[in-house]
């Protein structure tokens, strides 16, 4: 049911001159089905507040609440017509009176955790689509459908909602910046091995892939109320800049069953890396940095290395952010492995250093749907330097793309090779010692790999060339003596 009224929605925003892209439906169906969530959550908290005895403080006043504006229903469950808007004055009130309420809870919430400073920073950059009235009725029907009642009915959620994030990815426009593969990011956590207690943190989180798949990989493994307050509250960290990844990574981390996620909307670059303290410091980092130029250069006077390059000030972030022996695994462009500009030199050099840079994964083309970047995998401990490092070369046997994108399977030899740092065809161990000092440069080399044949120099071509047309040239001459 769930799938079928996700499609209908579908069906209804392609028709809406203001939904122009998968990026559109997903902001959209965002908002609506965050508010839809937090309805759902209201009568929940009520019905705790009444067995309790305790008295019940909603989040909004009541002709804000989804069930007043969204959906009204007599008391027999049918709509209320009477009270439904429709056409021009249902845009009006979305968009003067029930935005401008929402944008307020930002200016009036004191802790950046709680569900009203989450309210107040998405509806403070995300705006209604809709123009027609009659279509945005139709969505909000759609989205009345759905039900946060049960674990099972956010799981069905959730697996639509990871769909459509897929959906934005493959449509290009940073596609990865939504969505870094599934299967990529099960096999990080699985070398990484986080534990019940430890934190973790993803401070370029976009939809929040990482940290809901760190939430399923822990979450059999809370068997007590203590510890699954810990896992709600006290292990998943979060940061991004964009206002739309942040309204779906939040809408996402909810989703798939973290109530209250730790998820600000924040700069990340903006904090200068001598300001973190051990309190700021966290256990495990998974992450896919943005990749290219920032052009703000006065975000580049935060970090002891110079660089436009985004990734590369997450990068000195990582390691700062990372306690002593903390653990990290990140995506990167396999260009940081070779770059011979002195920021390239000094973060690797740095790296090595103050981290055990244990292993790099090295990722096909095509990886990454609707980018055309070759990334690796960085796994590092920090606290102690690097020996040497296990390489493994990821080859699935067929070319990556949308019809055939990277799976489990594909990963698994990496994963189970990765626990003994087995050697073979596909990985190589490389000491430090055996670097060179002066540029240590990281590039993927598998010594394994058959010797391609060396090139031909210019002029053996050249000449090769001069005797095939003089061979042929006497074949025609002998040709026309014959006739």
């Amino acid at each position: 049911m769930f799938e079928q009224t996700f499609k209908n929605l579908d069906d209804i925003m392609f028709q809406e001159p203001g939904c122009n892209s998968e990026l559109d439906y997903a902001e959209q169906s965002s908002w609506m089905l965050f508010l839809k969530y937090l309805d759902d959550l209201e009568v929940e908290r009520e019905a705790e507040a009444l067995m309790e005895g305790k008295p019940f403080l909603p989040l909004f006043e009541a002709q804000y609440r989804w069930s007043a504006w969204a959906a009204p229903k007599l008391a027999d469950g049918k709509p209320d017509l009477d009270k439904m808007r429709i056409g021009q004055d249902l845009v009006d009130f979305v968009n003067n009176d029930l935005m401008a309420y929402l944008r307020r809870f930002g200016q009036s919430a004191t802790d950046l955790n709680s569900i009203q400073a989450k309210i107040g920073a998405i509806f403070g950059e995300v705006r209604n689509k809709f123009g027609n009235g009659y279509m945005l009725r139709e969505a909000l029907d759609k989205i009345d459908q759905l039900n946060f009642g049960t674990q099972n009915q956010k799981s069905e959620l959730s697996d639509l909602y990871e769909t459509r994030i897929k959906n934005m990815g493959n449509a290009g426009r940073n596609g990865g910046q939504y969505y870094t593969p599934r299967p990529l990011i099960r096999a990080m956590i699985k070398v990484i091995d986080p534990q019940l207690g430890e934190t973790i943190y993803d401070p370029a989180a976009g939809s929040a892939g990482f940290l809901c798949e760190a939430f399923e990989y822990l979450k059999g493994k809370a068997n007590n109320p203590n510890d699954r307050q810990t896992l709600q509250n006290r292990t998943f960290y979060a940061k991004e800049q964009a206002p739309l990844a942040y309204v779906i990574g939040l809408m996402n981390m909810i989703l798939h069953g973290i109530e209250a996620p730790n998820y600000i909307r924040t700069d990340t670059l903006s904090e200068r890396i001598a300001d973190i303290e051990e309190k700021d410091r966290y256990d495990i980092i998974l992450a896919n940095p943005p990749f290219g130029t920032n052009k703000n250069k006065q975000l580049q006077l935060n970090f002891p290395v110079k660089s436009s390059e985004s990734a590369y000030m997450f990068m000195q972030h990582f390691i700062e952010s990372l306690k002593g022996g903390g653990r990290a695994a990140v995506v990167i462009k396999n260009t940081f492995l070779s770059n011979t500009d002195g920021a390239s030199i000094a973060l690797r050099r740095q790296l090595l250093n103050d981290c055990a840079l244990h292993t790099i994964l090295d990722c096909p083309g095509g990886t990454f749907l609707g980018a055309g970047v070759k990334t690796v995998v960085l796994f590092f401990e920090r606290g102690r330097e690097t020996r040497d490092i296990w390489y493994y070369q990821l080859d699935p046997g067929r070319n990556m793309g949308k019809t055939n994108p990277l799976n489990d399977k594909d990963l698994a030899e990496f994963v189970n090779m990765q626990r003994v740092r087995a050697l073979g065809d596909k990985a190589w161990l490389v000491k430090v010692g055996d670097l060179d000092d002066t540029t240590c440069d990281l590039s993927v080399k598998n010594p394994n790999a058959p010797e391609e044949a060396p090139l031909r120099d210019p002029a053996e071509i050249i000449a090769d060339m001069l005797a095939r047309d003089a061979e042929t040239a006497e074949i025609l001459e002998n040709i026309r003596g014959m006739l």
